[in-house]
């Protein structure tokens, strides 16, 4: 059996049994938000380019920095790797070297080094053993011999003075040093007059090594 709908006492048509609402904008006011909104929207652009634009400019330069070399060599003249034998107490032997300042940079200073590579008392004796010296001449050396003797046709000076024919970093003076330049020395070896019978039959291996340090540090 069909059931009548409800009615309200005095009601003539039925409630609804749903409900909407409808929200209606005027046309010509949706057009001016959008061209304020465009508006805004361009202002805020020009805005900010002018927060961020700067005006630059710039130069460069570049430079080329090379180093020297610095160089110690012996030659032409180099007679320390020749040795003597039959030496008797009171002898000497001489034997002339060139030391070449062959780099590009000077030197400041100049040591030498000796050591024994076959010992005896001949080295170890630092009284009655082999004692050495070193001068030098402003030119080349004028060479006798064998046996080696050397006399100087210019002028002398003293490198090293007489001490043990060991000794470590001697300085040596009145040295060139200057790149490009040649100092010619005599090296003289001598077995003093007192060494005794003790130091009959013995045989000592001397090396010689020179040190050169560079010139102090200038404004280049």
């Amino acid at each position: 059996m069909a059931i009548p709908p409800f009615r309200v006492r005095g009601a003539r048509r039925p409630l609804p049994t749903t409900l909407s609402m409808r929200l209606f904008t005027s046309g010509s006011n949706v057009h001016k938000l959008i061209a304020s909104l465009a508006v805004l929207g361009a202002a805020a652009a020009i805005a900010g380019l002018g927060t961020y634009a700067t005006f630059t400019s710039s130069t460069s330069a570049s430079h080329t920095i090379a180093t020297g070399t610095l160089s110690l060599t012996s030659g032409p003249t180099n007679r320390l790797g020749t040795g003597a034998s039959l030496v008797a107490a009171g002898d000497s032997m001489q034997r002339a070297i060139d030391l070449n300042y062959a780099g590009s940079i000077s030197f400041g200073s100049a040591t030498l080094t000796t050591n024994a590579t076959t010992s005896s008392a001949l080295d170890t004796d630092t009284t009655d053993g082999l004692h050495f010296a070193i001068d030098k001449c402003s030119v080349a050396w004028t060479e006798s011999g064998p046996p080696y003797t050397y006399t100087c046709s210019g002028t002398t000076s003293s490198v090293l003075a007489s001490a043990p024919v060991i000794g470590s970093n001697l300085a040596l003076a009145n040295l060139t040093l200057t790149a490009g330049s040649t100092d010619h020395l005599r090296v003289t070896v001598t077995l003093p007059s007192t060494a005794g019978n003790s130091f009959e039959n013995l045989s000592s291996t001397i090396a010689y090594t020179f040190t050169g340090v560079q010139r102090a540090g200038t404004s280049q």
